[in-house]
């Protein structure tokens, strides 16, 4: 089939023949019922839908199906399966970084990715690598706290 797009989801090959112009967020929500990746602004502004597309954290919001041909995606119940997530939602829960959950999967991907591009990252990068992701609860303190002790206590995880 001409549409066909291929890519990897969460560690499984997926085939998708639908429209190419479909976000991928609605996507992974409709088709895959993976709905840990929000809904929130669905204009790039809120990092709600944050998933990691090929090692590089990306909203799905902006993505369009007919991009991710190819590709290897990554969502927050992928995610959840690995040791390096057991790390940061431990140290989320220690300094209680959550409360109302909504942000969360964003909030914990972005952290993946700033972990995975530096183990040691310092506090000032680690607010510039969460600065795509709204949160309306916690005012973000808590949840740079967070990624500290996870870059700490997960030492050799990143």
């Amino acid at each position: 089939m001409a549409n066909e797009i291929k890519f990897i989801l969460n560690g499984q090959e997926q085939v998708y023949d639908g429209n190419l112009a479909a976000r991928l967020l609605d996507v992974l929500r409709e088709k895959f019922n993976l709905t840990g990746t929000k809904s929130g602004c669905k204009e790039g502004e809120c990092g709600a839908c944050s998933v990691i597309i090929d090692g590089k954290l990306m909203n799905s919001c902006l993505i369009a199906m007919g991009r991710v041909d190819g590709s290897t995606i990554l969502t927050i119940e992928g995610y959840s399966e690995t040791e390096r997530f057991l790390a940061l939602s431990d140290a989320y829960e220690s300094v209680s970084a959550v409360q109302c959950g909504f942000c969360t999967p964003g909030m914990i991907l972005a952290s993946e990715s700033i972990l995975s591009s530096n183990p040691h990252p310092s506090e000032e990068e680690v607010r510039i690598g969460i600065s795509g992701n709204l949160c309306r609860c916690t005012g973000y303190n808590s949840i740079v706290k967070a990624i500290g002790i996870a870059a700490e206590k997960g030492s050799g995880l990143w």
